[in-house]
């Protein structure tokens, strides 16, 4: 139970907070005994200076890949979708430029980032209710990161998938479905997925660089799926109690339970402090409390969800711009200690005294859809990333130079991060698929590397099995 006077210090501490590390406005909310307590500080715009109000909406950004997960599962428990049967049985129009790939991706898969699928593909399905029905064709020649089931790869092309899966089955659009079928039966009423919805609402603005961004929202509709529902953040601790219930009448306990299931380790657990990956959920062990989330990014603002079962708990951060990583570090550091027992590790960092590394195998260029990553050595011996966005996302970023401090022989940190990622390094490592091919992973996005040649993905489970 928190009480009043707890309430108020945590409410100076939000303040202190948002203060000490720039971020124009945030919402904070706390579910925990049964409560649901809703904080706000700050403002929604720099430029107009409207406060943030408890009930005033974000961007979540990837958190929607848990509602989208949670769709899925539904029709689960309704027996409408199997998560072993492969996609394309579901969803004819489903396909990768690998036909044997294509035939083995399944909705399991999909949902715990293991079918290979890239995140980088930005493609704009319209406007109309066939949105997702464009993009899922236009990304049929799209590379896989990896062959299914290799390996896990962050990604956002597999959740819009999984969006239209959710489309064929019910005969809705997906925002129709996540509204009939969560929103409205858990009282979600600050809870929307298209901007035109928002406008009803407070809604925050996005923050770059200390100033209002030039657009809210730069995402097209059919990123909607693995990227946009806008949220108050009680309402997401709403919907994170729903989990917490048991399912609450929306879903199955058993479809509850398989979601925080462990279905696959993650190589890099830093970038989104993930030690693994559910159906949907990403899963925490902090030295013996488990626990599942999720984190969220969108042109400037950042959100982040924690669910701790053995405390009953979810907290939800949603903020505007501004050090949202720093802030949610030293707040949720303070607040999942006391009402948890948590104890959140240590900002990543360099290891204090430099292991021995051999960089030879490390050596070489890895290539994803629209990413070029160069792994070199200086005259001087210090290693060094290039990080460069190519073809249709050439008009990203400048190439990014970064040098690399080693944490252990396959982990590195690289500096120039930016608020999205760990506090002042950004992870770098370096992993071996079933395949044997070699792999680095930024951004939790795997990237193979070009020099080598892996195996066809029939191939691949035949070595699995």
């Amino acid at each position: 139970m928190i009480e009043a006077k707890d309430t108020a210090r945590w409410q100076q501490r939000l303040d202190e907070l948002c203060r000490a590390h720039a971020v124009p406005g945030a919402g904070l909310a706390i579910a925990v005994g049964g409560q649901v307590h809703e904080l706000a500080s700050g403002v929604l715009h720099l430029g107009t200076g409207v406060p943030v109000t408890p009930d005033s909406v974000f961007l979540s950004g990837s958190i929607a890949k848990v509602y989208t997960a949670t769709l899925v599962m539904r029709l689960v428990d309704e027996g409408r979708l199997d998560l072993d049967v492969p996609v394309v049985d579901v969803l004819p129009e489903f396909a990768t430029p690998d036909p044997g790939a294509t035939k083995t991706i399944t909705p399991r898969q999909l949902l715990s980032h293991t079918g290979g699928v890239t995140t980088d593909f930005n493609f704009d399905g319209g406007r109309g209710d066939d949105c997702l029905a464009n993009y899922v064709a236009a990304a049929r020649d799209v590379a896989l990161d990896c062959p299914p089931g290799t390996a896990v790869s962050y990604g956002g092309i597999g959740y819009i998938v999984l969006g239209r899966v959710v489309e064929r089955i019910t005969g809705l659009t997906w925002d129709q479905a996540l509204k009939s079928l969560l929103f409205e039966p858990l009282g979600l009423h600050h809870s929307m997925t298209l901007p035109e919805e928002a406008l009803r609402f407070r809604t925050a603005m996005s923050h770059l660089d200390g100033a209002p961004a030039p657009a809210w929202d730069l995402m097209p509709r059919s990123a909607g799926p693995a990227g946009r529902v806008i949220v108050s953040a009680g309402d997401m601790v709403r919907f994170a109690r729903m989990h917490l219930d048991g399912g609450a009448g929306v879903l199955s306990p058993a479809a509850v339970a398989a979601m925080q299931r462990r279905e696959v380790d993650v190589p890099d657990k830093w970038t989104v402090s993930a030690d693994g990956w559910g159906l949907g959920w990403t899963l925490y062990d902090w030295n013996g409390i488990t626990g599942y989330g999720h984190d969220g990014a969108a042109v400037g603002q950042y959100a982040y969800l924690r669910v701790v079962p053995q405390a009953n708990l979810a907290v939800a951060l949603m903020t505007n711009g501004g050090g949202a990583r720093l802030l949610y570090t030293d707040l949720f550091r303070e607040l999942l200690a006391e009402l948890a027992d948590v104890t959140m590790p240590e900002p990543f960092a360099p290891a204090p005294v430099p292991p021995p590394v051999d960089l030879a195998p490390l050596l070489g260029t890895y290539r994803r859809a629209g990413v070029v990553i160069t792994v070199s050595r200086k005259d001087d011996g210090t290693p060094h990333l290039r990080y460069e966005f190519v073809d249709e996302m050439a008009h990203m970023s400048p190439p990014l130079e970064m040098d690399l401090q080693p944490v252990t022989g396959t982990v590195f940190a690289a500096s120039g991060a930016g608020p999205s990622f760990s506090e002042e390094y950004m992870p770098v490592v370096f992993s071996t698929l079933t395949t044997g091919t070699r792999v680095c992973y930024i951004g939790m996005r795997a990237a193979p590397k070009t020099d080598q040649v892996g195996i066809s993905p029939a191939t691949a489970a035949d070595h699995r099995r």
